[in-house]
This record gives C-alpha cells, structure tokens and sequence, in this order.
C-alpha cells in the first residue's frame, strides 16, 4: 500500500515505513505530524483524488531537522572580472511514515 502526497511545493511517493525528508516542518524530534493533501491511494485498487482524496490522511513521526549538503552558487562574467561566489544550505526535516489511514 502507498499513498502520494503533496507537501513543500514537492509530491512524494510513500509507503509505512520510509523515511523520508521533506520541506522543513519547523517540529521537535518524536512529534506526530498528519499529511492530510493525500493525491492518490493505491490499497489493492488506485484511488486517485480530484484533487485530493476525501478523508486520507497520511500519520508520520518526525525524526531529526537539519540541512542538506551546501550548494556552491558561482556567477561569472568572462572579459569584466566579475565572479560571485555563494553558499546555500536548504533546511529540511526527516520524517517517518508510520501509518496511511485511506
């Protein structure tokens, strides 16, 4: 069983059990979280929402936040002696998924 979800701006495919990382959530590790934009539910049969599915709701404990790796942002201009040189680190928070209620 599977469900999609959408959260973040970003739709991911998930199932009781994964870990996952989404868009920082802004929540303390161990707490509850319910994903309830649930797009589609495959339990046996597709169920696919217009554009959610009415009444799924996705239960996921939250595991740690953090950052991502950096993402090294370089701008050149060739012939000026222009470069710019930046750093990002995204947020994001792990989360596991503990139940699909469909």
């Amino acid at each position: 069983m599977y469900a999609i979800i959408a959260t973040g701006g970003k739709q991911y495919k998930v199932a009781e059990g994964d870990i996952i990382k989404v868009e920082k959530l802004g929540l303390e590790a161990g707490t509850t979280y319910t994903f309830d934009q649930v797009l589609a539910v495959n339990n046996g049969s597709f169920v696919a929402g217009n554009p959610t599915v009415a009444g799924a709701t996705v239960t996921a404990s939250v595991v740690e936040e953090g950052k991502n790796k950096k993402v090294i942002v370089y701008r050149y201009k060739r012939k000026t002696g222009y470069h710019k040189k930046n750093g990002h680190r995204q947020p994001y928070t792990k989360v596991k998924i503990e139940k699909i209620n469909a």
